[in-house]
């Protein structure tokens, strides 16, 4: 099945990779609204700083992250539980953006605040079951550019490859790029800013509280 251009001309050439459907916006929002979302959602956001435990031991988390949902729901990721806070108006008007932009109605958000550089998301794949088959993963980036690294889960024959998040910039992942391709955001010192970016998935199947 062809990738759906949703986007036009506005859409700019994403990786044509194996067993994934990316598309890429960098204007997603106009320069100056996304000057205003930044500001307000890193104001207006209650961020969390949580732990992990590895190899027995704790370690914070290397960004800041909240979540948002539809109904009260809450899931957990490695050992953290995260309850879903209300729907903030900035989140509610870039959720019906979303919607209108691509004819997927997106009921979470998990909102990450990448203080500078240092500040990072390591190797993974948006496959929970509660996602269902081949989700729709729509990704808004604000503030600081950042690489988002890809590479396929099997084929090592394959090169990873970056897509550079810029602000104001949507990437659209659908088909079958959760089940085939990793991603991650590396640690990049020479960034001194930060970055926040909003990820929108449909969750079909988390615990309601």
């Amino acid at each position: 099945m062809g990738q759906l251009d949703i986007f036009g001309p506005r859409r700019q050439a994403a990786p044509a990779l194996p067993d994934a459907t990316l598309q890429f916006v960098p204007d997603f929002l106009e320069s100056g609204e996304a000057d205003r979302l930044f500001a307000a959602l890193r104001e207006r956001i209650p961020w969390r700083q949580d732990q992990i435990r590895m190899f027995g031991n704790c370690h914070d988390v290397p960004r800041l992250h909240q979540w948002f949902a539809d109904n009260g729901m809450s899931y957990t990721w490695s050992g953290i539980r995260m309850q879903a806070v209300p729907w903030i108006p900035e989140l509610v008007r870039l959720q019906a953006q979303l919607a209108a932009s691509t004819g997927h109605y997106f009921n979470t958000a998990l909102a990450n605040l990448y203080r500078d550089g240092r500040d990072t998301v390591g190797w993974h794949a948006d496959d929970e079951p509660e996602l269902g088959v081949n989700p729709v993963i729509a990704s808004v980036s604000l503030g600081a550019t950042r690489d988002f690294r890809l590479r396929h889960k099997t084929r090592r024959d394959l090169a990873a490859h970056t897509i550079a998040l810029t602000h104001g910039s949507l990437l659209l992942m659908s088909g079958e790029t959760q089940t085939c391709w990793e991603h991650c955001v590396p640690r990049r010192k020479r960034v001194t800013e930060a970055r926040i970016n909003i990820t929108f998935r449909a969750v079909t199947s988390a615990t309601v509280s």
